[in-house]
């Protein structure tokens, strides 16, 4: 039983305190398109399916990504 659990984690959406699970659903959705239409994979691809190569890659932080819709914090509120 602690295989399972162990081998589950793996593909647990982690928790982002920056982030939201949604954000990490979109980006590894978009990633998994991107692998499906013939881009490589930046981990070694062990025949994973390419939603879980694109899981662990957003999981690591190896897919950079950014948040269009932040305001930024340093420049001028926009009225």
């Amino acid at each position: 039983m602690a295989d399972k659990t162990r081998s589950n984690a793996q593909y647990a959406i982690p928790d982002d305190p920056d982030g939201s699970t949604y954000r990490f659903i979109i980006v590894a959705a978009k990633r998994a398109r991107q692998l499906q239409s013939g881009q490589r994979s930046v981990l070694p691809a062990s025949n994973k399916k390419p939603t879980m190569l694109a899981m662990e890659e957003v999981r690591r932080g190896l897919i950079p990504y950014e948040d269009l819709n932040q305001i930024p914090v340093d420049g001028p509120v926009p009225e």
